[in-house]
């Protein structure tokens, strides 16, 4: 198990939102899909695109910059599935929001 790191609060991300959060030094994009939350690296693995900022279908976000499709859950990009952005586990505690870092 790695180490948990604490990113927010569960008022800070409402259902359908995706923000950028610091874990340790490390720019994570989070996401909250009906409830359940998504962490993946906010670097497009592209050209390094914001992927906090792009648009979620389903557990997929699609980069805004070029439109690279990644899957929440896996970090794999069903377009490339050699492209691949990191995926983090996300553990809730009481209203806190850990994302597990290896």
């Amino acid at each position: 198990m790695g180490r948990l790191v604490k990113v927010g609060e569960v008022g800070d991300l409402s259902p359908g939102e995706g923000k950028v959060v610091d874990a340790g030094g490390k720019e994570v994009a989070l996401f909250n899909v009906g409830g359940t939350l998504y962490a993946i690296g906010n670097s497009c693995a592209h050209r390094g695109g914001p992927l906090a900022e792009g648009k979620v279908n389903g557990t997929t976000v699609t980069c805004n910059w070029h439109g690279w499709t990644f899957d929440l859950p896996s970090g794999i990009s069903p377009l490339n599935p050699v492209a691949k952005v990191p995926s983090y586990r996300v553990d809730m505690q009481g209203k806190d929001i850990f994302v597990e870092l290896p």
